[in-house]
């Protein structure tokens, strides 16, 4: 099996631009339809190729994992691209706004953590994730009105599609394959649509196209997390078979003179390594848009979930990957995001039951599943500098 080091390319990448839309992805009526293939690498690391309908882009990004589930640590956590794609998308909104109402914001910096839960036992078949109001703390130096800022602050937090995954309730679709066949999952709403084509294929001959088209060190690692045993969040500490804990990930937005958007991401719980990503929604695709990151992160996450069940009940699981379709529409005063459609591909040495298995416990435990089956409100402070105020 393929791993980070040895496919020696960038952490993320432009892969393909001006591409048509994929069979069966949904993105008329002005739908923004993202479609991530994905597959699994060597442990615990994943790569992942994201199509973008709006701008016809492919990006090609891999995640990893840390100590905590003895990891290599050499690429983002899957929670990390959902922070980032959520804190783009606001960032995005609240600039778009700004402009619509003739604000000049001449400093900005979004604080945001994100919380997740997880809690029962895989063996006895009740763990399962959950997700806690995000916490946004907004900086704005700008010589607007307090109720100027104010209004485009909330009028962001309602357009932007990110948000809605985190307070609307909504059912995920699933479909999968087990040793390349067909098998419906097991207590979960099926897909309507026919099986994908398994992606290794295409993710295997993915590479950079000309390098003057996208920015250099899109996802770069900082400092990293120190290697410990026997403490909370400590090294292999996630594959725990019973667990009661909880995760923190903060990122930290700016904006570069040139416009690219930047996250620093920090995993505070468990134990974690800092990466900046950057973006770009300024319509240049130099780095990846916010859905494309939030989609990523999707199933980044999910995949991880099928690998740790899998370990800790001792599947003979070969290999595994996913085709997943999200879906979202952005409107002047609202958005919406539309429930996910995910298709699964399992290689195991075991029969059909226990690909269902997988399937049903790890939606259980995908954090952000967990995410989208609740509701929460994200929680927003404003420390506004207006000279107006």
């Amino acid at each position: 099996m393929a791993d980070i080091e040895s496919l020696g390319f960038e952490l993320a990448y432009k892969a393909a631009e001006g591409v048509a839309p994929p069979e069966n992805l949904d993105a008329a009526d002005g739908k923004i339809a993202i479609r991530s293939e994905l597959r699994a690498l060597t442990g615990m690391q994943k790569e992942a190729l994201v199509y973008d309908s709006v701008s016809g882009v492919q990006w090609r990004m891999v995640c990893d994992e840390g100590p905590y589930l003895n990891g290599t640590d050499l690429a983002p956590f899957p929670l990390a691209f959902y922070t980032t794609g959520m804190a783009f998308s606001f960032t995005s909104e609240l600039m778009k706004h700004a402009k619509a109402a003739g604000i000049e914001i001449k400093n900005y910096k979004l604080t945001q953590d994100n919380f997740y839960t997880m809690q029962g036992s895989a063996i006895r078949g009740n763990m399962i994730g959950g997700a806690l109001p995000v916490e946004m703390l907004v900086e704005i130096e700008s010589d607007a009105s307090s109720e100027a800022i104010q209004a485009i602050v909330d009028k962001a937090e309602q357009t932007s599609p990110a948000q809605r995954y985190m307070n609307n309730e909504m059912e995920n679709t699933f479909a999968m394959s087990h040793n390349g066949q067909t098998v419906a999952p097991s207590d979960m709403l099926p897909s309507t649509l026919d099986i994908h084509p398994e992606p290794t294929p295409h993710l295997e001959a993915a590479r950079p196209i000309d390098a003057s088209k996208f920015e250099r060190n899109i996802i770069a690692k900082g400092k990293a997390a120190e290697t410990v045993f026997g403490v909370e969040g400590g090294a292999g500490s996630s594959l725990q078979a019973t667990q009661k804990r909880t995760l923190h990930v903060r990122g930290v937005v700016t904006i570069q003179d040139d416009g690219l958007l930047v996250c620093d991401i920090q995993l505070f719980k468990p134990r974690g390594s800092n990466f900046r990503l950057l973006g770009d929604e300024s319509g240049n695709v130099r780095a990846p848009s916010s859905l494309s990151y939030l989609s990523a992160g999707v199933g980044f996450c999910f995949m991880t979930q099928i690998g740790r069940y899998a370990h800790i009940v001792k599947q003979d699981l070969k290999g595994y990957s996913v085709v997943q379709d999200t879906t979202f529409a952005i409107g002047e005063n609202d958005s919406q995001a539309f429930p996910v459609d995910t298709h699964t591909y399992f290689e195991m040495g075991e029969g059909d039951e226990a690909s269902q298995k997988n399937l049903w416990m790890s939606e259980r435990t995908c954090f952000l599943h967990a995410a989208m089956r609740g509701s929460t409100k994200t929680v927003i402070k404003l420390v506004n500098n207006s000279v107006s105020q």
